[in-house]
């Protein structure tokens, strides 16, 4: 099966604003199979995908928990319900756990849309996602992490994410290794890489055998995995 391939930001280093509808919308038309965004909280409470906390609001920048969700969407950042209503479902979404206290709302808006089963939830601190899954035990959760974290414990930080309840495991593309992504799947954990831009290092990744790739460059991570993928058409 191939990995999935993640759009970062909905694919930043191309012409649409990061993390908008448009952005989404193309790369989904240039094969990504999965997006990946960042969740935060308007002042009315509703997720919307942004990646600060600060938007610009003509020559001012506001905290974007003080604008309601309609005027963040005039400011190009759209709510959770809106990427669902206005792509669908067929894909695999990443979020990043901007704010604490938001899986109960993203975790609604996912069952309604009848796509909890292809969400994942991301955050850098174990705590976080220990507090998602008292939420929700259903919700996949991934550690997006550095390894100088735990250095050269991988093997008892993995045991710990899976006592935690954590899915997958997301490093950057250039700190995986085959032996890693070997021991990471034996604690049967995903193993995703992100930060992949050049085409060399997508396949080396590929090589090692990830779970899911996260890039800016859509055209390249589509390439490169369908590539990967048609070598040997049994992967």
């Amino acid at each position: 099966m191939a990995p999935i391939a993640f759009a970062h930001r909905g694919g930043r280093a191309d012409d649409a604003p990061e993390n908008s509808l448009v952005a989404f919308q193309r790369a989904l038309k240039l094969g990504a199979t999965g997006l990946e965004s960042d969740a935060r909280l308007s002042a009315d409470g509703q997720v919307v995908l942004v990646h600060g906390p600060i938007v610009r609001t003509g020559l001012r920048r506001s905290k974007v928990r003080t604008l309601s969700a309609d005027r963040l969407a005039g400011l190009g950042v759209p709510r959770l319900a809106d990427l669902y209503a206005e792509v669908g479902t067929d894909f695999e979404l990443s979020l990043d756990l901007k704010e604490p206290d938001l899986t109960a709302a993203i975790v609604a808006i996912a069952r309604d849309a009848g796509a909890l089963d292809r969400l994942w939830l991301c955050a850098r601190e174990l705590p976080e996602l220990e507090s998602a899954r008292r939420v929700d035990p259903d919700v996949r959760l991934v550690h997006s992490m550095g390894r100088r974290a735990y250095g050269d414990a991988l093997e008892r930080h993995a045991s710990t994410l899976v006592k935690a309840g954590v899915a997958a495991l997301n490093l950057r593309e250039a700190e995986w290794s085959l032996g890693l992504v070997t021991l990471t799947h034996r604690f049967d954990l995903k193993a995703f890489a992100w930060d992949a831009q050049e085409y060399r290092r997508i396949r080396a990744v590929l090589e090692m055998g990830v779970d899911g790739i996260y890039s800016d460059h859509v055209d390249r991570l589509v390439a490169a995995v369908g590539e990967w993928a048609t070598e040997d058409p049994g992967r």
